[in-house]
C-alpha cells in the first residue's frame, strides 16, 4: 500500500478559502476518477530514481570544451557504455560508439568514406544505440520520454525503447523495424536523431555556477546552447554581471568589457557574436596612439589559439590602451558619483605625475612602466575627450541595441540568480561576505545594510530592474550604477577582493602593487563550521548538504584540493579557460550528481572537436572524488518530489472533499 494511503481518513474538510482552493483544484480535476489516477501517477513518478544533475563553472568562452563535455555528460555516457557492453565489445568499438552518440553526424560522415559494408554497420550501430538509449531513459516517465522523442521517429523509438530481450513473441518485430529503418535510407537520420535522445536523457538539469563571458571566444555560442537546453538554471558570475552590466548601459562596464575582448584578442564574441562594430574605437586609437609605447597592451595569444601578425597586434594594442584609458576615466567618474562604494583608492589617474613619471599607490609613489597618456589632463584627469565621448556613445549604441546581447541577458535573468538551493545543494559562484570572526558582513546597498541571504536577495531584485528594459522604477540608475560594483568592489560576493588592482597590473612593475587580499570567506571556508552556518542561513540542513563554488581557480599544480570544510564544500574552477591552464594544470571540474551520490570530475584539457571526431580523441577525465549514499536516491528525496508530495496530499483532500459531498463531482 501506498505510504500515504496508510494516514488517509478523509478528515473534515475546513470551508471558506480551504473550499475556494479546492474548488479551483477540481477545476483541474473535475471527477475521483481524474483526482484517483493523478494521485496514481504522481505516486509512481515519486519511485523513480532521481534525475542526473551536472554542474559546470567558469567556462569562459571555451565554447568546444564546453559543448564537449555537455555531449559527454562529464564522462556519464562513457561509464554507461561500459556499464552495458562491458568486456563484450572491444575498447575501439566503445571508443567509436562514444564518438558517435557525441557527434553523430561527423562521425557518419567519416564512417562511410572508410566502411565497405554500411548496411551491417547500421545494423549493429543502431542495436547498440537502442541498448544506450533504453538505459539512459530508464529513470523517467514514459511521458517525459515521449517528450523528449523527435516527432519524425516518436513511435518507432518508443517501440524499440521497450523491447525486452526476453520477450520471444516480438523479436522479429523488433528485427524489422531495424533492417526497415535501413532499407527506406532513413539510418542516417534515425542514427542522429538517438544519439540527440541519449544526449538529452545523460542529463535530467544543468547548473552553470557563473562565468559564461571573457577570454574565451565562444561565449555567444555557449549562449546559444545553454538557452535552448531543456533544463538548466544559471548563478550569475562576476563577468556574466559585466556583460549584463554592459546591456544595462552602464559606460564603465562596457569599457571592461572591451578592454578584456581586446587584451586576450578575443573579438569574435563583440563582431560576430553580438555586431558590435569595433571600427570607430580602431580609428580613433590609430590616430591618438600612433606614436605611444604599447608593449604591455599587446595582445595575448587569440582567444581561439590565433597567431596574430605585428600589424594586427599593433592595431589592437592601440585600441587596447585606447579603451584602458577611457575605462579609468569612467571609473573614476563613477567612484567620485557614489562615495557609498568606498572605493576611492580606485581613483588613480589623479595620482599620475607625467613629469616624474610616477604614480601614487596607497601612499606611496612608484615609476610607471609608461607615460604615454596624451588624452588626459592633468589637471582633470577623469574628464572625456570629445574623440573618446563619441567613441562611448557609439559602443554604447552598439550594445545595449544589440537583439542577440538582448535575448541572451533575458535568458540570464529568465533563468539565473545570485544563488540557488536545490536538492540540499547551495550554489553561488563566488563567496558571500563575512566579517573575521566567520559572522555575515552587513553591506550597504542603495543606502540600506543587507547581511546573508537578505544581501543576496536584495542583489537578485537590483539585478533585474538594472537589466530590464522599460521600467520606471525610482533606483533604476542606482541599479545600472551597482552592476559596476558587483563586478569589481570589494563587498561584492561576486568578486570578494580587497580591490581589483587593473591600474597596477598595467602601469607598475612591483609586484607588490598587484596583491588583491581575498576577502574572509577565502580564509575560512575551509572550516565546516563556517559552511554550516551558511547551510542554515539559506534554509539547508547541515548534515548531507553542500556549498558549491567557482570563481577562483584551483591550482592543482600547487597542491590546491577543490575539495574543502570536510567535503561540505567544492570548488569546481579549475581552468576551463585556457588563459588558467598554466596555472591550474587541468582544463576544468564538473560535477555530476546522480541517483548514487556525487562524482567529482577532473578534466586534462580539450584539444579540438575535429581530433574528437577523427581520432575519438574523448577528454580524458578522472574521478576525483565519489561520494555515494547508502541508499539510492528517488525523485521523492528531491525539491521537485517534495512539490509532487504536496500535490498527493492536496489531492487526498479534493477525495475526501468529493466523497463527503463538500466539493461536487463535474460529470
Amino acid at each position: 500500500m501506498s505510504p500515504h494511503l496508510q494516514h488517509v481518513h478523509y478528515p473534515t474538510v475546513e470551508l471558506e478559502a480551504d473550499e475556494r482552493y479546492l474548488q479551483l483544484l477540481g477545476r483541474q480535476f473535475p471527477t475521483i476518477a481524474a483526482a484517483s489516477t493523478e494521485i496514481i501517477n504522481l505516486e509512481a513518478i515519486l519511485n523513480l530514481p532521481k534525475g542526473t544533475e551536472h554542474f559546470l563553472t567558469d567556462i569562459h568562452g571555451e565554447y568546444e570544451a564546453f559543448q564537449h563535455v555537455l555531449k559527454n555528460a562529464s564522462g556519464t555516457i562513457k561509464r554507461k557504455v561500459n556499464e552495458i557492453f562491458g568486456n563484450t565489445l572491444r575498447d575501439a568499438d566503445k571508443k567509436d560508439l562514444c564518438t558517435l552518440i557525441y557527434y553523430p553526424q561527423e562521425k557518419l560522415q567519416l564512417v562511410k568514406a572508410e566502411e565497405d559494408d554500411m548496411g551491417e554497420w547500421y545494423e549493429i550501430t543502431l542495436n547498440r544505440l537502442v541498448k544506450v538509449a533504453q538505459s539512459v531513459s530508464s529513470k523517467y516517465t514514459r511521458s517525459k520520454v515521449n517528450k523528449a522523442l523527435p516527432k519524425d521517429f516518436s513511435y518507432i523509438i518508443q517501440e524499440l525503447l521497450h523491447e525486452t530481450d526476453g520477450d520471444i513473441n516480438k523479436h522479429a518485430y523488433f528485427n524489422k523495424i531495424i533492417a526497415t529503418i535501413i532499407t527506406t535510407r532513413r539510418a542516417d537520420a534515425f542514427i542522429i536523431a538517438m544519439c540527440n535522445l541519449i544526449q538529452r536523457l545523460a542529463i535530467d538539469s544543468l547548473h552553470i555556477i557563473g562565468d559564461i563571458y571573457d577570454r574565451g571566444p565562444g561565449a555567444h555560442i555557449i549562449m546559444d546552447t545553454i538557452c535552448d537546453y531543456h533544463d538548466f538554471d544559471i548563478q550569475w558570475g562576476n563577468h556574466d554581471i559585466l556583460w549584463m552590466g554592459a546591456f544595462a548601459g552602464n559606460d564603465a562596464c562596457i569599457a571592461n568589457v572591451m578592454r578584456i575582448s581586446l587584451r586576450y584578442g578575443n573579438m569574435e564574441t563583440l563582431e560576430e557574436g553580438y555586431g558590435i562594430n569595433m571600427l570607430p574605437l580602431a580609428t580613433m586609437a590609430m590616430e591618438t596612439y600612433k606614436d605611444a609605447e604599447l608593449e604591455i597592451y599587446m595582445p595575448r595569444l587569440g582567444a581561439n589559439g590565433r597567431v596574430f601578425t605585428d600589424k594586427e597586434k599593433y592595431i589592437i594594442a592601440q585600441m587596447h590602451k585606447a579603451i584602458t584609458v577611457i575605462q579609468w576615466k569612467l571609473e573614476g567618474q563613477l567612484i567620485a558619483a557614489h562615495p557609498e562604494y568606498l572605493m576611492d583608492d580606485r581613483r588613480l589617474l589623479g595620482t599620475i605625475n607625467k613629469q616624474a613619471g610616477t604614480a601614487t599607490i596607497d601612499g606611496k609613489e612608484y615609476p610607471l612602466l609608461e607615460t604615454s597618456f596624451p588624452t588626459i589632463d592633468p589637471d582633470d584627469p577623469y574628464r572625456l575627450t570629445p574623440e573618446e565621448e563619441k567613441i562611448v556613445k557609439q559602443l554604447h549604441n552598439n550594445i545595449v541595441n544589440s537583439e542577440k546581447l538582448h535575448k541572451h541577458v533575458y535568458c540570464l535573468l529568465r533563468h539565473g540568480s545570485l544563488y540557488l538551493a536545490r536538492n540540499n545543494n547551495l550554489m553561488f559562484h563566488a563567496s558571500i561576505p563575512l566579517n573575521d570572526d566567520g559572522s555575515f558582513k552587513a553591506v550597504e546597498v542603495m543606502g540600506q545594510k543587507y547581511a546573508g541571504k537578505k544581501l543576496f536577495d536584495r542583489i537578485d531584485e537590483l539585478v533585474q530592474v538594472a537589466c530590464r528594459r522599460g521600467g520606471d522604477e525610482p533606483d533604476k540608475q542606482g541599479s545600472i550604477d551597482y552592476m559596476w560594483y558587483l563586478w569589481c568592489g570589494p563587498d561584492s560576493p561576486l568578486f570578494g577582493k580587497s580591490r581589483m588592482s587593473t591600474f597596477e597590473r598595467y602601469l607598475i612593475a612591483d609586484k607588490a602593487t598587484h596583491h588583491e587580499e581575498r576577502g574572509a570567506y577565502f580564509t575560512l571556508h575551509d572550516n565546516p563550521e563556517i559552511i554550516d552556518n551558511i547551510l542554515i542561513e539559506f534554509g539547508l540542513p547541515t548534515e548531507g548538504s553542500h556549498v558549491i563554488n567557482g570563481h577562483v581557480p584551483v591550482k592543482t599544480l600547487k597542491g590546491e584540493n577543490p575539495v574543502k570544510a570536510g567535503g561540505k564544500l567544492l570548488v569546481i574552477d579549475g581552468g576551463f579557460s585556457r588563459a588558467y591552464q598554466r596555472e591550474t594544470g587541468i582544463a576544468g571540474y564538473t560535477l555530476v550528481y546522480h541517483s548514487r551520490g556525487f562524482q567529482l570530475v577532473e578534466h586534462e584539457p580539450f584539444e579540438s572537436q575535429a581530433k574528437a571526431i577523427e581520432e575519438g580523441q574523448d577528454i580524458i577525465s578522472n574521478i576525483v572524488l565519489s561520494e555515494y549514499k547508502a541508499n539510492r536516491l528517488y525523485v521523492r528525496d528531491t525539491d521537485k518530489g517534495k512539490e509532487l508530495a504536496t500535490q498527493v496530499r492536496d489531492l487526498d483532500r479534493l477525495l475526501a472533499a468529493y466523497r463527503r459531498g463538500i466539493v461536487k463531482e463535474q460529470q
